[in-house]
């Protein structure tokens, strides 16, 4: 695709998602080029704005994705945010079924893996993600957590790390660093700080690597405080995980889920 086709076509995907380009720098590379499949549909085509992030994230696959697949990774989506997690699983399972050339673009289904204790699947989701999708920062953190629920310990989990790319926000950067060993916490504390966006994936890694390490009332107090910020208006599914993650942990009332 040559430059001009190319910035329009950027132009138009920021206009679709809530929040314009500081959303979609946020969302990283991988999700955005989910969102850039779509916008290269025709108009008429075009889904709901909130509709966008809920899609599977296969270049060459979300334009010809039946939209029977589309609903059942919406419906899954919803399943989960309303802490549905298994009746979630079995809608991601029929979309495999359905299309087994989809399983690897579907990250969201390596999340309900791992909120249903399914560690050993949800490391192979997020391996075969990671596979088509070499960029993504998250699907290598959360190939890593599940991997550590097996071994017992981060640290025994990282002979396992996938190899995969820079992510462009500088947040997933320090997390990164931090789940692999390289970087301290000292720098994604920092992003606390920040903007709503920078200051939720702070405080949701955080959350996640203290409960890795077995510290759950750090744990505890990052996810709360993850769900408790500004960022709760982004209409970002990350920020539906953290709502489940503090209700399963039972570190929430049942109202706010």
């Amino acid at each position: 695709m040559n430059t001009p086709a190319m910035f329009a076509l950027l132009t138009c995907a920021a206009s679709l998602v809530p929040g314009g380009p500081p959303a979609m720098h946020r969302l990283g590379l991988g999700r955005v080029h989910g969102i850039l499949a779509i916008a290269s549909l025709p108009r008429r085509s075009l889904l709901p704005r909130r509709s966008l992030l809920l899609l599977p994230l296969a270049v060459p696959l979300v334009a010809a994705q039946p939209a029977s697949a589309r609903n059942l990774v919406r419906e899954g989506m919803s399943e989960f945010a309303a802490n549905r997690v298994e009746r979630s699983i079995e809608l991601y399972d029929e979309v495999i079924a359905a299309q087994p050339a989809m399983k690897p673009y579907l990250w969201q289904r390596g999340l309900s893996l791992y909120y249903a204790d399914r560690f050993a699947e949800g490391a192979e989701q997020f391996a075969a993600d990671v596979a088509v999708n070499p960029n993504d920062t998250e699907e290598q953190i959360w190939h890593l957590l599940c991997v550590a629920r097996q071994k017992g310990s981060l640290e025994a989990a990282r002979s396992s790390l996938l190899t995969v790319g820079v992510d462009r926000r500088p947040v997933m950067r320090a997390v990164q660093a931090l789940f692999t060993g390289r970087g301290d916490e000292a720098a994604v504390k920092a992003f606390g700080s920040g903007g709503p966006g920078d200051q939720f994936y702070s405080e949701l890694y955080l959350g996640l690597y203290h409960e890795a390490r077995g510290e759950s009332l750090i744990a505890r107090e990052y996810m709360q405080r993850a769900v408790a910020g500004a960022y709760r208006s982004s209409g970002d599914p990350m920020y539906d995980l953290a709502r489940v993650h503090v209700a399963r942990r039972g570190w929430a009332s049942s109202a706010s889920i």
